[in-house]
């Protein structure tokens, strides 16, 4: 078992791209699917969002604060830099409130899950940014409404039925953490608890795909007559990408961190947390049923940058530059 989940985690970027395609295929040849798989979409969300708050470690935030000079380089690079490039770059969106809605929403919360497996594959420090993963699950939670309500206005907020979007938050994002939690703490003191606790997190590839493919097969259909304004979102996502590194990169260096910690805040800044965000997209009024897809499309276009990054990033930020970094420098 162990195994076969260390197979598919290193093969997930073209597992979650088969996923996909998988699902537009069902969706396109058979458009009947696309209510039971949106009436399905939720149950599965539930249980990846309770696999991924596993496998985020929330004993050790205490060590996150530990190592300071990389937690606040991370809580900087997400919530300070972050914020400034997206609102420049949604400007490509900002005249339709629904493409710029699901921008947002992506955009501004940084991955707490896969990022961590991307990392550790270009040599970068994956434990430090295990350690701060709850942090940055606690401050996206705290920042995205009044991102919101700075980028699109008042007026989208007060239009917002907040009964669905509570009831999503609830249900797909606090109810899963809870849960998360209790798992935690009963695989540190019973037998079964441990064994629960890697039953699911090695399913966690596997429900990635079928959330990836429930999702594209419900609204893969409807897709047809916007899918001009659905691509416009394309190149903020790869503009996103590609401004990221740079400004990761700097502000490792300005914090004097070491080459793997360097790797890592250029990773955490690039990844967004696109399936932690969906359900509260899908909560969102009718008017806004282009939002969810949206949001999966940052998903593809990010898996398809990551393949590029894990090569990428190490040939960037070099393990030498340690060495040359700690010398003396002369006049």
């Amino acid at each position: 078992m162990r195994a076969t989940a260390d197979w598919m985690e290193r093969w997930q970027v073209p597992l979650y791209l088969a996923a996909l395609i998988v699902g537009a295929v069902v969706g396109l040849l058979a458009p009947a699917v696309a209510h039971p798989a949106e009436l399905a979409i939720n149950p599965v969300l539930g249980l990846l969002l309770y696999a991924t708050f596993l496998g985020v470690p929330f004993a050790k935030i205490g060590q996150a604060f530990r190592d300071w000079r990389f937690l606040v380089t991370v809580l900087t690079v997400n919530f300070v830099a972050v914020p400034i490039v997206v609102f420049l770059l949604s400007r490509i969106v900002a005249h339709d409130q629904v493409l710029l809605v699901g921008v947002l929403f992506v955009l501004l919360t940084p991955c707490v899950d896969y990022v961590i497996v991307f990392t550790g594959i270009a040599g970068g420090a994956r434990d430090r940014l295990l350690a701060a993963a709850p942090i940055l699950m606690l401050g996206q939670m705290l920042l995205l409404p009044l991102y919101l309500l700075l980028f699109v206005g008042p007026e989208f907020v007060d239009a917002i039925d907040l009964a669905p979007f509570i009831e999503a938050f609830l249900l797909l994002i606090v109810l899963p953490l809870i849960a998360a939690g209790l798992t935690q703490l009963a695989a540190t003191r019973t037998r079964w608890g441990a064994i629960v606790q890697e039953i699911v997190l090695g399913a966690m590839v596997p429900l990635m795909m079928l959330t990836l493919a429930v999702v594209v097969a419900s609204q893969i259909a409807g897709v047809g007559r916007q899918l001009g304004a659905l691509l416009l979102a394309l190149p903020v996502y790869i503009l996103f990408a590609a401004v990221m590194v740079p400004i990761g990169a700097l502000a490792g260096r300005a914090a004097g961190l070491d080459t793997p910690g360097r790797r890592a805040i250029v990773f955490s800044g690039a990844t967004r947390n696109s399936l932690v965000v969906l359900p509260l997209v899908l909560a969102l009024p009718a008017t806004f049923d282009l939002a969810p897809l949206v949001v999966v499309t940052q998903t593809l276009v990010e898996l398809i940058v990551m393949v590029i990054f894990v090569r990428l990033i190490p040939r960037l930020l070099p393990a030498h530059v340690d060495t040359e970094d700690s010398l003396p420098h002369t006049a």
